[in-house]
């Protein structure tokens, strides 16, 4: 596969999802831009928190994950470039369970410790994980089935298989 071809790929995703995709888009969009906020609003969100795990040069990557999860959230509900918000919120997922979740498994998580026991351990990281585990699923399923047709990737695509329409029958009335 080319880049060119990936690239095309990448912008043409499937349309055939239902429509009720937007649901899917809507919820998980709406995390990631409430948590990009949250990073900005609360120190202990963003960059206090990132300093408790050990983040190289917190103050930048708590700014950097935080406009990820703003524009990519909105990206994300509006159903833009869907395909490629997906995969960077993807690997961000992966990188926050394996810098809080591994500690917190073994016990030495610098972190609060949950609430309510389990507080250490596998059920801990089980109980912990379900948003993390629920946001991965979710941009998973818009990377593979598509944004559905209530979004803007389904209306560029509309709008481009209109002007080719009307492109091809120009061009057979000016043959005629």
């Amino acid at each position: 596969m080319t880049i060119e071809s990936l690239i095309n790929w990448m912008l043409t995703p499937p349309l055939s999802a239902p429509r009720s995709t937007i649901l899917i888009r809507c919820m998980a969009g709406g995390v990631f831009l409430s948590e990009g906020i949250l990073k900005f609003v609360y120190t202990n969100q963003g960059v206090g928190r990132f300093m408790k795990i050990g983040i190289p040069a917190p103050e930048a990557m708590a700014h950097f994950v935080a406009i990820l999860e703003i524009v990519g959230g909105v990206l994300l509900i509006s159903g833009f470039l869907t395909r490629f918000i997906a995969i960077p919120f993807v690997i961000e997922m992966v990188v926050a369970i394996l810098t809080t979740k591994v500690a917190l498994y073994l016990g030495t998580s610098p972190l609060p410790l949950p609430p309510a026991p389990p507080q250490s351990g596998l059920w801990a990281v089980l109980h912990e994980t379900r948003s993390d585990y629920a946001q991965i699923m979710s941009v998973l399923f818009v990377f593979a089935a598509g944004p559905g047709p209530w979004s803007v990737d389904a209306l560029l695509a509309r709008l481009r298989s209109g002007v080719s329409a009307a492109a091809s029958q120009r061009a057979v009335t000016a043959a005629a």
